[in-house]
């Protein structure tokens, strides 16, 4: 899977209560969340955001609580792919568990600038920063976490798997 986007660089150790809100937790409509993505740390993000941008990010992205809202906030306001120098075990796994592609780099995170044009192969693990003509290397996914994000999440692989192999449940 290719994925281009600009570039919204955030510092370290953004946690989930600066990409969500905690105010915001008594819905888990993905559209009423965006309207409130990053909100506290920028009050103009969503509208400044496009379909398909990426976030690059310091160390710790997603620290905090381990509410799935953040990543689900995220993909809805149109982040397209999350790439940090670290990433918190808990927003790890629930941005992959709702497709949402995320890739380690200290490369990219220190290398690139906001408004940057990203392009990034997932299944090679490279990442071309097309405004600067450099390539870097990324942590490649494993296959089926790679399946899992392309797949829509793992909801969708699951319901996919099931099917694929007849399992009655």
């Amino acid at each position: 899977m290719i994925i281009k986007g600009k570039i919204w660089k955030f510092k370290d150790n953004i946690d989930t209560d600066v990409i969500i809100p905690a105010r915001y937790l008594n819905t888990t409509d993905p559209k009423e969340l965006a309207l409130h993505c990053m909100e506290d740390y920028d009050s103009e993000f969503v509208k400044k955001i496009s379909q398909g941008d990426i976030i690059v990010a310091g160390r710790n992205f997603g620290c905090g609580s381990s509410r799935e809202h953040a990543p689900i906030a995220l993909k809805a306001a149109g982040v397209s792919c999350i790439i940090a120098q670290s990433f918190a075990r808990i927003f790890f796994r629930n941005a992959i568990n709702i497709g949402l592609p995320i890739f380690e780099s200290e490369e990219v995170a220190d290398q690139c600038s906001e408004g940057d044009l990203l392009e990034i192969d997932t299944e090679q693990g490279v990442i071309k920063n097309l405004s600067k003509n450099e390539t870097y290397k990324t942590n490649l996914l494993p296959k089926f976490i790679q399946k899992i994000i392309s797949g829509g999440g793992l909801r969708e692989y699951v319901k996919e798997e099931v099917k694929r192999r007849k399992i009655n449940v």
